[in-house]
């Protein structure tokens, strides 16, 4: 049961406006909210009362330390904790904060991923307060969102080129909209991302070397029962399952996020939390914060969550569908309102986005690239490789009439009628939803559904903000200098659709014949991570960011590196992961095992000769057959390794582990597998699938 004080906790830990205007004075609190409202930087004296007054809050909630919470580019969070203690010369000690410690902070900025950057003798760094992402205390730690740059002012981050896109999405959406005689003070882009992930039993993580070094498992035969009996999607919740959510609910809550809708997924032990649409910056720190928690709270359930998009072979993997929208006050721009057809203001924004979908495809694909990604994308409802619209029919018949230039006639309102006076009937949505579409239109948003459940979720928010903001400024460009507006905006419409209709697509994303007809369409189809990295780099990407003030061409080029490096670095750590499992627990479990049978068989000979050994042959033929293969499989895949590292670049090595250690780790694992699935369940050293997945 709830606890009665929910109302009560939520943003309890945070220093939000209510705070602020509680507690700032009156003239301060306006001058804040002005400073933020005008994107303007905070001077000294304005910061050394909001510091003043935040310090206070926090040690009255139990904080003793601050940090300047930030997102380097290894994905995650990273703090540096300083304390509020200031010694007196008399041996007492007074709390200080001043407005300088809360605005800008410092770090080392070579120890972070750089791409080239910042060299080891190159080490200063600095944060900086993103006010608009509010304080929070986390562990008895006031924490303050900032961003990280380098000394030459280089972003190290993912925050500041988000923020950054944020702002070309706002400036040039209030063009559009001015033309459309709206004047507004801001356009924003909001999320809501999805998170999916597993939870586990902590001893069965704890006797997998496997899981603890790479976070998927890197062997397992398949168990005899898997998700095909299609009962654990919104199944009853496990008792452990729901305290932990429950759990997990309250400290979020805490913290203002917005914890709304959770469920058992659709593969063994998979779940999934949803939260309330939030501005795009504060959820994607929101969404870090719930990946955190998750990982610390799960263990007090005696469980342990896996946050890996592919932590389990065979079934569903986990991502974070990403819904993304823009809202200005009092309207949400994705509306489609009741008359779609005649919506020039909506039809407007939604041909920006088919245009930068189409546009910079590439681009979005290396958005969401990442080692683990690619296990799960094709199958097992993840996305394809190929990003496409799903627009519905409704809707795609709108945009094919305006194309041809005919009118679109409205089907027939329909409703639902389940044929049982007691239950109500119901509008039918215009739009069915395409569970295999990669970039879904669901409504009154989009649902970007390729993104990974353990990434940051900034670099395909700022992808996906730059590329409209980019096609939003020619179509404020275009339109400012035409004579008949109206007419101008049906025009560029049409030529929108016309030229870019091949990016719609509402059927079958997993499809042999979609992979044909995207293929005939122009449309790349890249499954491999490393060379789908090759778009942050291509000149046309490059200057998009660059012509939007999102990333300069030295900081794309960074970001190529640090992904091609992280890429290279994942799959060497699960390839010598690997080797150390098979040769030190593997190998040697099925070697005790046939050791047994080959004593019990020479046991029964003795005791009565002449006896059939045929069943302790067969398994002693098989199993050595497959430790024989497990064994040379290993020392090819240690060659494998060898030869990935010898390779020269960063493209190159994350190639060679692409295309010839990942193929080498198939093959022992598949011996692996074999072996696992007759040796006896007490010799085998590992929990088996049916063991993690079935547990109760």
């Amino acid at each position: 049961m709830a606890p009665a004080n929910t109302k009560e906790i939520y943003g309890s830990l945070v220093f939000n406006e209510h705070v602020m205007k509680e507690r700032l004075p009156s003239a301060t609190y306006k001058s804040l909210k002005a400073t933020l409202q005008r994107g303007a930087a905070l001077d000294l004296d304005l910061a050394n009362v909001v510091a003043s007054v935040m310090r206070d809050w926090a040690i009255e909630n139990g904080a003793t330390h601050y940090t300047h919470w930030f997102q380097p580019l290894t994905g995650i969070t990273s703090e540096k904790h300083d304390s509020f203690l200031s010694p007196n010369k008399d041996g007492t000690a007074i709390m200080e904060f001043s407005g300088k410690e809360l605005v800008k902070g410092e770090s080392d900025a070579s120890s972070f991923p750089n791409g080239g950057l910042r060299a080891t003798a190159e080490a200063r760094g600095y944060t900086a307060w993103d006010p608009t992402s509010y304080a929070f205390i986390k562990d008895g730690t006031l924490c303050i969102p900032t961003a990280f740059c380098s000394w030459t002012g280089e972003a190290l981050d993912k925050k500041t080129p988000l923020l950054r896109s944020m702002k070309a999405v706002t400036t040039q959406a209030k063009r559009v909209l001015h033309l459309f005689g709206k004047e507004v003070s801001h356009v924003d882009v909001t999320v809501g991302p999805e998170q999916e992930y597993f939870l586990i039993k902590k001893e069965h993580y704890a006797a997998r070397e496997d899981l603890i070094l790479t976070g998927r498992t890197l062997f397992g035969a398949a168990p005899s029962k898997g998700q095909e009996m299609e009962e654990h999607y919104f199944g009853a919740l496990r008792g452990e399952v729901s305290a932990f959510m429950k759990d997990l609910d309250q400290e979020l809550w805490k913290l203002g996020v917005s914890a709304k809708t959770k469920h058992n997924e659709v593969a063994p032990c998979q779940h999934e939390l949803a939260p309330i649409f939030d501005r795009c910056n504060v959820a994607v720190d929101h969404n870090l914060l719930t990946m955190e928690m998750m990982k610390k709270l799960a263990p007090k359930h005696g469980l342990v969550c896996l946050l890996h998009e592919k932590p389990f072979e065979g079934v569903n993997g986990s991502g974070k569908h990403n819904n993304w929208s823009l809202s200005a006050p009092g309207m949400n721009l994705l509306d489609p309102g009741d008359t779609p057809k005649d919506n020039l203001q909506f039809l407007i924004f939604l041909a920006a986005i088919i245009k930068a979908v189409d546009e910079y495809n590439d681009l979005l694909r290396m958005s969401i690239v990442g080692a683990g990604n690619e296990h799960r994308l094709g199958g097992n409802e993840a996305p394809p490789a190929i990003v496409s619209i799903f627009m519905g029919e409704v809707l795609e018949g709108i945009l094919d009439a305006i194309a041809s230039g005919s009118e679109y006639v409205a089907p027939a309102a329909a409703k639902i009628d389940l044929g049982v006076e007691v239950l109500p009937q119901f509008a039918k949505d215009d739009t069915d939803r395409n569970r295999t579409s990669p970039f879904a239109f669901t409504g009154n948003k989009f649902e970007f559904r390729m993104p990974g459940s353990s990434v940051n979720i900034s670099d395909a928010n700022t992808v996906l903000n730059t590329a409209v903001a980019k096609e939003l400024k020619g179509y404020a460009d275009e339109l400012e200098q035409a004579e008949d507006f109206d007419k101008a905006v049906v025009k560029l419409i049409k030529r929108t659709i016309r030229d870019h209709k091949r990016v719609i697509f509402n059927g079958n994303g997993y499809s042999k014949e979609w992979e044909e007809e995207a293929a005939r369409r122009g449309l790349k189809n890249e499954p491999s991570a490393c060379e789908a990295l090759g778009a942050f780099v291509a000149p046309k990407n490059i200057a998009l960011f660059e012509q939007m003030g999102v990333l300069n061409e030295a900081e794309c080029r960074s970001r190529y590196e640090v992904k091609l490096e992280n890429y290279a670095k994942v799959r060497h750590i699960e390839a010598v992961t690997m080797l150390e499992m098979a040769r030190r627990q593997l190998v040697p479990a099925a070697s005790r095992y046939m050791g047994d049978i080959a004593k019990g068989m020479n046991r029964k000979k003795t005791a009565c000769p002449g006896i059939s050994c045929k069943a302790e042959e067969k398994v002693l033929r098989q199993l050595t057959n497959y430790t024989d293969a497990m064994s040379d499989a290993a020392d090819r895949l240690e060659a494998c390794v060898e030869k990935a590292e010898r390779s020269e670049g960063a493209l190159a090595t994350a190639r060679c582990y692409h295309d010839v250690v990942l193929p080498a780790m198939a093959d022992l694992r598949a011996a692996a597998d074999a072996a696992e699935s007759i040796c006896g369940a007490e010799y085998w050293p590992l929990p088996s699938y049916s063991t993690m997945l079935f547990y109760v």
